[in-house]
C-alpha cells in the first residue's frame, strides 16, 4: 500500500473478536503497522498473545501503559494512527464513545484520535442491535464523522438468525484500504467503468459469451473507489466479489450493458470500458430448448450495438474515454486503429499471445496507447495494472489542461 500507514485495531469482548484476528494478519501482510487495544472483557474471548504474534507489537490493555519515549500510550497512538477500526463493536463500547465516557485504553485512544477516521463494526445480538438506545447511539457517533459498518445476517452465537453477525474480514479490510491504501486524488469525479462478459441467449438453456472473468474491471472499480473517486460498475456476470463502495448496476446482455451506460455516461468525467461485450448475438431466439439432431444446426447472428462507437461518437470535450483491446496479433497496429476509429483518448491493449495476460489471470501485461505514447508495461497483478492505467489518465488530462 505504498507509504507504511498506522491501523489501531480495537477489539471489544464480543464472541466476533476471533475474526479480528484473521483481520490483524491481513493487514500486516499489506505491510501496514497494525497496533492492537483490546478491552479487558475482550482478552476473556482472545488472547492478547494472538495480536503481539500477529503485529509484532505489545498488545495494549491498561489505559497507564507508557511507551514512545514515555508519552501517554493512548494520545501516541492517537497520533499515530492514519485510521482507526473497532471490530467488534459492542453495544456497551458504541454507548460509551457516543458519551463521551473513556475508562479505559480502548475508547481512551479512540476519543483522542481526532484527525483520522474511525470506523466502527457493530457486533451483537439482534434485540440489541435493534434497541433504540443502540440505534441512537450509532446515529449520534455518524454525526460526530464515525463511519458505522452495517452488520450481516446469520446465525448468531446466542442461537438466534438475525441481524447482528460482524462482517466478514474481508470486508473489513476493504473499508481500510480504502481509507490507506492511495491518496484521494480522484475526489469530486465520477468514473464510469464496465467489466465482465455478456450473454446473449440462443434459448432458455444456451447463450454465446466469451472467457471474461470480469476481474480487471473489478480492480479499476475497487481503486477508483479507493482514490476517492465516485465508481459506476456497469457489469455482466461475474463469479468475482463485487467491489463494496461502487453503485453497481447487474446486466447480461450487450443491449443492457448499452442502455446502461447510455444512462450512466452522460455526467461521467472518466468512462473506462473493460467489458468484453458480445459482437454479435442470435438474430431469433427460440423459446423452447432446441433439441439436439443429426443435422449441423446453423445460427443467423445479428451485430450488437458498438458501445464504444457510441461513446466516442458523443464524448464530450472534457471527458476521458479509454477503451480496451485483446488481440491475439499486431496488437499495436490494431489497437490504434480502434483508437482512432471509435475517438478514444486512451486505449489499454493486451494480447492472448503473452504469458500471464488476458481472460481469467490475476495479472496482466498491457500496453497504454494514445493520441501521442505507446508504453509497454511489465507483468503485473491487475490492482496494480488498474493503478498504472489511473496513473496515465491522470497524466493526460493534466497534460490537456
Amino acid at each position: 500500500m505504498g507509504q507504511k500507514k498506522t491501523v489501531v485495531l480495537g477489539v471489544t469482548g464480543g464472541i466476533a473478536a476471533y475474526k479480528t484476528a484473521t483481520l490483524a494478519s491481513m493487514l500486516v501482510k499489506s505491510n501496514l503497522d497494525v497496533q492492537v487495544l483490546m478491552t479487558e472483557n475482550a482478552t476473556k474471548f482472545i488472547s492478547p498473545i494472538v495480536f503481539e504474534t500477529l503485529t509484532g507489537h505489545k498488545c495494549l490493555v491498561d489505559t497507564f501503559d507508557r511507551n514512545f519515549e514515555f508519552n501517554v500510550e493512548h494520545v501516541a497512538l492517537a497520533k499515530l494512527a492514519d485510521v482507526v477500526m473497532v471490530a467488534p463493536a459492542t453495544a456497551n463500547v458504541i454507548g460509551k464513545l457516543a458519551n463521551g465516557i473513556a475508562d479505559d485504553m480502548l475508547t481512551t485512544t479512540v476519543m483522542a484520535c481526532r484527525k483520522c477516521r474511525k470506523i466502527l463494526a457493530p457486533a451483537m445480538n439482534t434485540e440489541m442491535y435493534l434497541n433504540p438506545v443502540v440505534q441512537d447511539n450509532m446515529k449520534k457517533l455518524e454525526g460526530y464523522g464515525y463511519e458505522i459498518i452495517a452488520p450481516a445476517s446469520g446465525h448468531l452465537a446466542c442461537g438466534d438468525a438475525g441481524l447482528g453477525k460482524m462482517p466478514e474480514p474481508e470486508v473489513l479490510y476493504e473499508y481500510i484500504y480504502r481509507e490507506v491504501a492511495f491518496e484521494k486524488d480522484l475526489t469530486g469525479k465520477k468514473i464510469l467503468v464496465t467489466a465482465g462478459p455478456t450473454q446473449e441467449a440462443i434459448d432458455p438453456v444456451r447463450y454465446i459469451t466469451n472467457h471474461s472473468s470480469g476481474k480487471m474491471g473489478y480492480a479499476l472499480a475497487r481503486v477508483c473507489a479507493a482514490r476517492g473517486a465516485e465508481v459506476v460498475l456497469v457489469t455482466g456476470p461475474t463469479a468475482v466479489p463485487k467491489p463494496l463502495f461502487a453503485k453497481i448496476i447487474q446486466v447480461t446482455t450487450a443491449k443492457e450493458m448499452f442502455e446502461a451506460v447510455k444512462e450512466e455516461a452522460e455526467d461521467a468525467d472518466i468512462v473506462c470500458k473493460a467489458a468484453a461485450v458480445a459482437d454479435y448475438r442470435p438474430k431469433a431466439v427460440s423459446s423452447e430448448k432446441i433439441k439436439k439432431a443429426d443435422k449441423v444446426l446453423s445460427l443467423e447472428l445479428e451485430k450488437t450495438d458498438d458501445i464504444l462507437l457510441y461513446l466516442g461518437s458523443r464524448k464530450k470535450p472534457e471527458q476521458f474515454l479509454c477503451g480496451f483491446a485483446m488481440e491475439t496479433e499486431n496488437l499495436a497496429g490494431n489497437s490504434r486503429a480502434k483508437l482512432e476509429k471509435k475517438n478514444l483518448d486512451m486505449i489499454a491493449a493486451n494480447s492472448l499471445r503473452e504469458e500471464g495476460a488476458g481472460f481469467q489471470n490475476d495479472t496482466n501485461r498491457i500496453t497504454l496507447i494514445t493520441r501521442k505514447d505507446e508504453i509497454p508495461l511489465p507483468l503485473l497483478s491487475k490492482e496494480e495494472t488498474a493503478v498504472r492505467i489511473i496513473d496515465k489518465i491522470l497524466e493526460e488530462i493534466s497534460t490537456r489542461r
